[in-house]
């Protein structure tokens, strides 16, 4: 049966190594017959949450007009989610921390989810990677039911392009294609 696969991208840098980890993601889900859609965040307007309380307080939707919000009823409806990211000082880009604090509104929507990281970084050590993925670990923790399938590590990628013939290209291909 085919789901619905949401694969977000938070590289600033349009077929960036993290970026084209997303491509090959995308590629192995498509070939295995699900529909699946990659969302290029730098290419979306998508402010900080402000905290205002809108949301938590009244149960309104966020009063900000921005794409924050079709990309969110995206997540909602996606059976698998997966989040790409180049690491930045052991740390998620600020275009993905950005959309993820801005699920507060319904993060409790985002439930029985199943996710799939994707991190790049010029570090070559893939343990110091780990905290990368912790963070994103703070997210899932917040959500009903989580399942995260797989974390693809592109270590030793700094400038774009340095993936090529990686091994992490492959990987995410297979993860995708293994959905």
């Amino acid at each position: 049966m085919a789901k619905r696969v949401l694969i977000l991208s938070s590289s600033p840098r349009r077929g960036g190594n993290s970026d084209r980890l997303c491509d090959e993601f995308l590629r192995g889900a498509a070939e295995a017959g699900h529909d699946a859609e990659k969302i290029f965040l730098r290419d979306r307007t998508i402010g900080y949450c402000t905290g205002c309380g809108a949301c938590s307080r009244d149960g309104k939707p966020c009063p900000q007009r921005d794409d924050a919000a079709e990309i969110i009823d995206k997540m909602v409806r996606a059976d698998v989610i997966a989040m790409a990211t180049p690491v930045y000082f052991y740390t998620m880009a600020a275009q993905m921390k950005t959309l993820i604090d801005r699920c507060c509104a319904r993060y409790t929507e985002i439930s029985g989810k199943e996710f799939y990281l994707l991190l790049t970084a010029a570090e070559e050590e893939r343990e110091k990677m780990l905290r990368t993925a912790d963070t994103f670990q703070g997210f899932f923790d917040c959500l009903e039911e989580p399942h995260l399938r797989a974390t693809v590590f592109g270590t030793g990628v700094w400038h774009a392009g340095e993936i090529a013939g990686h091994p992490a290209l492959r990987e995410a291909y297979e993860a995708g294609k293994g959905i």
